[in-house]
């Protein structure tokens, strides 16, 4: 494979983010946070691939999240074998855009902060050039960015999710979190919305792959261009330790704990088989990788010079 990574910009001038701006993940969040608005773009093929950090939070006491059912002791000594604190976790936010064919396709929009229109803007690209959003699926920190001040934040784009996805949140009663949130951010924007299942194509290149379990209708998204592939996994796997070297382990988020992890077991392995590098939602930014089948589960191999011509 041959990729070109380059660095657009980098943002500084971070802010600490509000305990409601998203899920519970941000409910501790700390300061200092890391810069909240940065773009890695490489080339894939003849489509260009740009990750954008929304934003960037801590939170304490990781193990009630990713590892409830594991003893204190395996926690500790996982995490002490890979370097990473186990009373803190730096949770990263980071949607994508792809580029091909005159099509601009963002995949999710964000906590709703601000932070994802400095990203794209550190990418050379305004909201209003956005030609297609897809949304792997209906957290609020993956549909936060859709509107701002009651009006749609992409104007001129159409929209695509999963259509079990849909189904699932826009049926559900008011007082629901997500599913109020799905009400004012999804529901107004239904008649430019196109629904897929797995296999669908979003445009030439771009297919969904469905991975449902963290919600019912979660769809990761595998991109190809001139034999070259990359698979945006986005919450497939929330933490690139814990969650690849204990599979198994019910993340607190996930909707069906067991489907998660078998979706977890089957994509992860597909990707290490296939060696296809991948991109995370929640990946230390620039949140690309590979993945590596380590014992019974798996290790995650950040990007360094890989994807640089």
């Amino acid at each position: 494979m041959s990729f070109k990574l380059t660095r657009r910009a980098a943002l500084t001038g971070a802010a600490a983010l509000p305990a409601a701006a998203g899920l519970p993940l941000l409910a501790a969040a700390a300061s200092p946070t890391p810069p909240a608005a940065q773009a890695r773009s490489f080339q894939l093929g003849e489509m260009r691939v740009t990750t954008l950090l929304d934003a960037s939070a801590m939170r304490e006491e990781p193990k009630g999240m990713f590892a409830k059912a594991a003893s204190d002791e395996e926690f500790a000594q996982l995490s002490a074998e890979n370097f990473v604190p186990a009373d803190r976790v730096q949770m990263y936010f980071t949607p994508v855009l792809a580029e091909a064919g005159g099509e601009k396709v963002l995949f999710d929009t964000g906590l709703g902060q601000g932070g994802l229109p400095k990203a794209l803007a550190a990418a050379g690209v305004t909201p209003d050039q956005i030609t297609t959003v897809v949304i792997t699926h209906m957290h609020p920190d993956h549909i936060g960015g859709l509107m701002a001040d009651g009006a749609p934040m992409f104007p001129n784009a159409r929209y695509v999710t999963g259509s079990a996805e849909y189904n699932f949140w826009s049926k559900m009663e008011a007082g629901n979190r997500v599913g109020d949130l799905v009400a004012k951010n999804v529901t107004p924007l239904a008649q430019k919305m196109s629904f897929l299942d797995d296999g669908g194509s979003v445009i030439s290149g771009i297919t969904a792959v469905a991975a449902q379990g963290h919600t019912p209708g979660h769809m990761g998204y595998m991109l190809e261009s001139a034999g070259q592939q990359i698979m945006l996994t986005a919450d497939l796997a929330n933490h690139y330790v814990w969650s690849f070297a204990r599979p198994d382990w019910a993340f607190s988020f996930d909707a069906d704990g067991a489907a998660a992890a078998a979706s977890r077991r089957r994509i992860l392995g597909m990707l290490a088989a296939d060696r296809v590098p991948m991109i995370g939602y929640h990946m230390p930014f620039p949140a690309a990788g590979f993945v590596e089948s380590r014992g019974e589960g798996f290790r995650y191999v950040p990007v360094s010079y890989q994807m640089m011509g």
